[in-house]
């Protein structure tokens, strides 16, 4: 049975992917925060409900110190390390001229510095390991188009892709496989963030914006997490296995490569 990580697992993305992964036979640890900690256990009790073993795991991705524990306690409690699923994330909406230096450095410290840390660490883990792994990170349809209002986050989920190529390249031959994920729009409370602070910027109400985006989706409406879940799937399994290097868009038709 294979082991599974999913980070900034206590709601949103990152909880249906783990409990999607769950229903697939993994066993299924889960982090976030320390001040989600609560929400993170109630994921990991959600995955046993499933009949596999789930540990429940805090810490700051944007910590060095922090995610070595969190994989070296994957490891730990489980017996592996066969899949990252590397979700944590945040997003800003700001017009470029009024980020800040610090703002510019939070963004990035998750999205960016967070990816990297959580990527190299479970590489390091599965190399010891000998078995290979999967590495999985989330991008962004942010992550091919950069949107105005949304640079910033853009510009880190951009990373994200060059990061994911970069590792498919060097970790190969230890039979690691690192690909990448970009979601659309998702009913998720982080969009419901963004739809709130682009309302502000352009003075219209609450979903307006929202509902705006979702009028160039092919598929004619927004995202769940289970849609993003399905895909990451496919990534955590078999039938990926001849698949790495690749940022695939799960946007419902919003953009098209």
């Amino acid at each position: 049975m294979t082991v599974a990580h999913v980070t900034g697992a206590a709601q949103g993305i990152g909880k249906a992917i783990a409990l999607r992964l769950a229903r697939d036979g993994h066993d299924v640890a889960v982090s976030d925060l320390p001040v989600q900690r609560d929400q993170v256990e109630g994921t990991s009790k959600d995955i046993a409900s499933h009949g596999v073993r789930s540990v429940a795991l805090t810490g700051d991705v944007s910590d060095a110190e922090s995610v070595r524990g969190l994989m070296s306690g994957t490891a730990e409690h489980l017996g592996s390390l066969d899949v990252l699923v590397a979700n944590a994330g945040v997003a800003q909406t700001k017009a470029l001229l009024d980020v800040t230096p610090e703002e510019y450095d939070h963004v990035h410290a998750v999205n960016g510095r967070g990816i990297f840390l959580c990527y190299t660490e479970a590489a390091r883990q599965m190399m010891r390991q000998g078995t290979g792994g999967k590495i999985i990170g989330a991008s962004s349809i942010a992550g091919h188009k950069g949107f105005g209002l949304l640079g910033l986050y853009s510009s880190s989920k951009f990373g994200v892709r060059a990061l994911t190529q970069a590792a498919a390249q060097e970790w190969a031959e230890h039979g690691i496989t690192v690909n990448a994920y970009c979601p659309g729009i998702v009913d998720t409370h982080m969009w419901v963030e963004v739809d709130r602070d682009l309302g502000a910027i352009n003075d219209v109400g609450e979903g307006e914006s929202m509902k705006a985006m979702a009028e160039g989706i092919t598929l004619g409406r927004v995202s769940t997490g289970e849609d993003v879940a399905k895909f990451v799937s496919f990534l955590a399994g078999p039938d990926s296995d001849y698949m790495t290097g690749q940022s695939v868009l799960i946007d419902g038709g919003m953009l098209f490569n």
